[in-house]
């Protein structure tokens, strides 16, 4: 058996009546107990539909920013490899190693 929550809060829409009926039909054809039970359903599906696409946005901005971090530390490591290889250490060698192992300990 069902259970109900009590339901206080009211909102107001006014409707033409060609868009009165309109939902009505709507209502009877999908099988809706009645039109504030078809409103509330379809208002919870855009407000849901709305937060996934919000946390899928911020998961992308993260993932974005990540990589982008990613990509200057390995543009960083890159250049001290270089200069390594040339002979010019612009950072000690154990600050080096220290910062690869960090990169390495980030990807994995």
């Amino acid at each position: 058996m069902a259970v109900f929550v009590p339901r206080t809060r009211t909102i107001g829409v006014r409707l033409s009546e060609e868009e009165y009926s309109s939902l009505e039909r709507y209502c009877v054809e999908s099988g809706a107990r009645c039109i504030s039970d078809l409103a509330r359903t379809a208002i919870f599906r855009l407000v849901n539909r709305m937060n996934e696409e919000s946390l899928s946005a911020s998961a992308a901005r993260t993932r974005f920013r990540r990589v982008h971090e990613l990509e200057q530390k390995l543009a960083r490591l890159t250049t001290e490899l270089a200069l390594l290889k040339a002979g010019i250490a612009s950072v000690p060698a154990d600050e080096a190693r220290a910062a690869a192992e960090d990169f390495e300990e980030e990807l994995f």
